[in-house]
């Protein structure tokens, strides 16, 4: 049987509500709660199945699951050209905060850990997180993730130059789209009205290394059985363990669901996260490692 889910508006306050997803731990006590921390723009809609599908399996294995819109998003309040990078950081700390509310301490008087799952650019929000809980353990679970927002927003805005370039006036482009956004205006890019106030917080994001950390699990995806990491995800992952995380790296077999032309599913990805989550004292440090499974 699938892992019940109920859908309700999170109060912002004066920014409004927030579309989220909850999925309660399908056994007695729950092994550790999970707040998504979703990709950007049209990733999320590409990763809609993915994600709701894995947050069953997640609650299924004994896990509280929480999904969120993040403002502008989905079904949340405003509209993309609305939000910031600042909202979106508040945003991630409001889930966690609800999530927290909810965790009961257990026999040993501990709340259970916060996973915080970033699928893509959303890991650029978990700093924000990390920083802000700080009674109790906090890990990561991270699907391809993207550790600049500089490459995240170049990345975005060649969008529009490959539209651009099919109508002859690529030329200056990107540069056009800089000028733009100092000039305080919004740009539209593959549908996306983007803010000023989010371009520039997006870029200057980084997701690195730092203290308050206990496990990483750091998940990225290939067509070939026998990948292993990039050369610099495999020293991301060497910087982690450095900074004292205990870190679990490994490669599944499978489609680029958020940047795929149809709705993929990657079911390899979801089994190596199960047993990242599972994963006890013997939670190892496997940087090259390929999941067959």
């Amino acid at each position: 049987m699938a892992a019940a889910s109920t859908p309700f508006f999170l109060d912002a306050g004066a920014r409004g509500q927030r579309l989220c997803v909850h999925y309660p731990a399908q056994r007695e006590g729950a092994r550790g709660q999970i707040l998504l921390l979703p990709p950007f723009a049209e990733e999320m809609n590409k990763s809609r199945r993915m994600t709701a599908l894995t947050a069953r399996a997640f609650a299924a294995a004994g896990f509280e699951t929480l999904t969120l819109d993040l403002l502008g998003c989905g079904d949340s309040s405003g509209d993309f050209g609305d939000a910031t990078w600042q909202d979106w950081l508040d945003d991630a700390r409001l889930g966690a905060d609800w999530l927290t509310r909810r965790a009961a301490p257990g026999a040993d008087g501990q709340r259970p850990p916060l996973w915080l799952w970033g699928l893509r650019a959303g890991a650029l929000l978990a700093p924000a997180v990390i920083q802000a809980v700080t009674d109790r353990p906090v890990h990561l679970l991270l699907w391809q993730p993207v550790t600049s927002g500089k490459l995240q927003l170049q990345q975005f805005m060649r969008l529009r130059v490959a539209a651009d370039l099919i109508g002859g006036q690529a030329k200056g482009a990107v540069q056009a789209m800089r000028d733009e956004l100092a000039r305080g205006e919004l740009v539209e890019i593959a549908g996306y009205l983007l803010a000023p106030a989010l371009a520039h917080g997006l870029e200057a994001a980084q997701f690195k290394p730092m203290a308050g950390v206990g496990r990483v699990a750091w998940l990225e995806l290939s067509p070939r059985e026998d990948a292993t990491l990039t050369p610099a995800a495999a020293m991301a992952v060497e910087a982690w363990t450095a900074q004292g995380a205990e870190v679990r790296a490994a490669v599944c077999q499978g489609p680029s669901f958020w940047a795929a032309t149809e709705i993929e599913e990657a079911p390899r990805l979801i089994e190596a996260s199960l047993a990242a989550l599972a994963a006890g004292v013997d939670f190892a440090h496997r940087p090259a490692e390929a999941v067959s499974a």
